[in-house]
């Protein structure tokens, strides 16, 4: 049994499991290939993870997050699970990593968005829906250049996932400053707590925009009932998509075989994708 934790966390909607599942075994099965101690599954709690007696500490042995065994065991904290010091390899989000998390991990590399309307290679953007009015929607910009409709959200309530999250607030609040604007243009902002929550929240009239990753929306669009009762009017410029990482004290060696493993998967699932396109 492998000694190591392994997640892919930030679109593991419940109706996409099997997907999500199917893409760990091919990163699983790429990594073991190449020698790599990878765990047989994905953990999806704070009860997968393994107790770190005394909680996480950094470097300098400063705490910085509680034991998991300490959690909820039927919730999977986020934050716990990429400081957990036998973290192999999981997906977190630029938001967290600027804010500190960065300096806890090492990048292993970016996931390829071309996929969904909004990506270009491993660039993601964010579509700002409102609720639908009948019309088209606004399609993403090809020169992945911001386009924010600043007249149909002014006075508008905002509600965004989470405060660290790029793609729910942080990019709209950059390419807002770009036009001498900020968030101060909404009525109110409220979290959701997740960008599922959020179309659900549009859709329903408990608010009336939010920025959803380009990902994110496409999974709503197959899986969210209440995504037909929003529209895109805008979208956020592109930025670097979430990255993978792994444990601060994984070995270069094994950093340098992981990259090389999930350049082989990406270029197999492209090749997939034009194949069944």
């Amino acid at each position: 049994m492998s000694k190591f934790v392994a997640a892919l966390p930030m679109y593991d909607w419940p109706e996409a499991r099997g997907e999500i599942d199917a893409q760990w075994v091919r990163l699983r099965d790429a990594f073991r290939q190449r020698g790599i101690d990878a765990p047989e599954t994905i953990v999806r709690s704070n009860g997968d993870l393994s107790p770190v007696p005394g909680g996480i500490l950094d470097d300098a042995g400063k705490l910085i997050a509680p034991d998991p065994a300490t959690l909820p065991s039927a919730e999977l904290d986020f934050h716990r699970l990429w400081l957990h010091p036998a973290l192999l390899f999981a997906q977190t989000c630029w938001g967290p990593m600027e804010l500190g998390l960065a300096q806890h991990v090492q990048v292993i590399a970016q996931p390829s968005y071309d996929a969904f309307e909004g990506g270009k290679g491993e660039l993601y953007s964010s579509a700002l829906v409102m609720p639908a009015d009948g019309k088209a929607s606004v399609p993403a910009p090809q020169d992945g250049k911001a386009v924010i409709p600043l007249d149909l959200l002014r006075g508008k309530r905002f509600i965004f996932n989470s405060l660290d999250s790029m793609s729910g607030i942080i990019g709209l609040t950059r390419d807002l400053a770009a036009l001498a604007e900020s968030l101060d243009i909404f009525a109110s902002r409220s979290e959701s707590g997740g960008h599922r929550s959020s179309i659900v929240a549009v859709a329903e009239g408990r608010a009336d925009v939010a920025a959803i990753d380009c990902k994110s929306w496409k999974l709503a669009q197959r899986f969210e009932p209440a995504a037909k009762g929003v529209k895109v009017v805008g979208w956020t410029a592109l930025r670097k998509g979430l990255p993978y990482i792994t444990a601060r004290t994984t070995p270069e060696k094994t950093i340098a075989m992981m990259r090389e493993a999930v350049a082989a998967v990406e270029r197999s699932e492209q090749s997939l994708i034009q194949r069944i396109g």
